[in-house]
């Protein structure tokens, strides 16, 4: 396998833009748009520059490379802390019950309401992977090195790990939930709408959103229906959250009513898991299977490799060895599969 995770380069953006048109929308975080991406690049090459070791708004973004080929075949984000910039807007789902002593009645209303609860959380999202490389467990590399990332610099990351995950989106490429309540405020379509976001950011939610609950059964059926649900590409992403110990706490987006999952940072599985170890040798041959994460910051690189306890310290087999460029008394990341 000569598939690793790098961090991103300011070069790589003609490899985003291309992922970015496969999307098919709704991808706010990776939008088909050059100049956004070149962008999020350069805030991904500030942050991995950065001095400073704390949390702050910065972004990173990695990279899936093909060592052998050089081609980038997927990518990852990580935000050290949303709401910074501008607010960080979801919708929370709620109940409220009345009593009516007279009808002798109690009726429990459930409601959406526009909140920033979610702000300074650190989240990861902007996953994707190219359609041609959707089997051998890259999705699960890519997601995982993130959390090896999370680990590898702790404390530029914050108590709590958010990941928004893409909700429905019909074949016409709109989504029946902004259908069904936002866009009936804005006066325009899902696509324009989560173009807009994706260059501008959501300020203007702010501007012309009501601010009051929204009671659930007033919206239609079409609307209600997809409500904090993934989008069907979505759902072995969300498979993965959970087995890392993610859950839905009642979050869903404010554009397309998707799934918000959360969870404590060092209750994540694979940060929890994952161990430092002293690298002595790179000839395993029968060790357990897992990921290597090895370097910092811009040098950061994570791969599938092959593990066997030596000497105190750890062997990796040559293959994995020789795909993130390790030598003896390196000091790296190991998380068991």
């Amino acid at each position: 396998m000569s598939f690793r995770i790098r961090a991103s380069r300011p070069e790589d953006l003609d490899a985003l833009y291309e992922m970015a048109k496969l999307t098919g929308g709704g991808f706010t975080n990776l939008p088909p748009d050059r100049d956004a991406l070149a962008a999020r690049l350069g805030l991904s090459a500030a942050a991995f520059a950065k001095a400073e070791d704390a949390p702050g708004d910065d972004l990173y973004v990695l990279m899936l490379e093909d060592a052998e080929t050089g081609q980038v075949r997927g990518t990852a984000q990580v935000f050290s802390r949303v709401g910074q910039r501008w607010p960080f807007y979801s919708y929370r789902l709620g109940v409220l019950s009345q009593s009516s002593r007279e009808l002798g009645r109690t009726f429990r209303a459930e409601m959406l309401s526009l909140t920033t609860d979610l702000e300074g959380s650190s989240e990861v999202g902007g996953l994707f992977l190219h359609p041609r490389e959707r089997a051998g467990g890259l999705g699960q590399l890519l997601a995982r090195s993130r959390y090896l990332f999370i680990r590898q610099h702790r404390s530029r990351f914050a108590a709590r790990v958010i990941a928004e995950l893409r909700g429905v989106i019909d074949e016409a490429g709109g989504s029946p939930f902004w259908d069904g309540l936002a866009g009936k405020f804005f006066g325009m379509g899902f696509q324009e709408a989560d173009q807009f976001n994706a260059v501008h950011g959501n300020q203007f939610i702010a501007d012309m959103m009501p601010k009051h609950p929204i009671y659930i059964a007033m919206l239609p059926e079409t609307a209600r229906a997809v409500m904090a649900l993934p989008h069907p590409t979505g759902r072995a992403a969300m498979r993965m959250l959970e087995a890392e110990g993610f859950a839905h706490e009642g979050y869903i987006d404010i554009f397309d009513g998707g799934p918000t999952m959360g969870a404590a940072t060092d209750a994540i599985r694979t940060v929890r898991e994952a161990r430092a170890a002293t690298v002595t040798a790179a000839d395993a041959t029968d060790g357990a299977p897992g990921l290597i994460a090895a370097g910092t910051l811009s040098n950061f690189r994570c791969a599938r490799a092959r593990v066997a306890a030596r000497d105190g310290g750890i062997a990796v087999d040559a293959e994995g060895a020789a795909l993130l460029g390790l030598e003896p008394g390196e000091e790296v990341l190991f998380a068991a599969r």
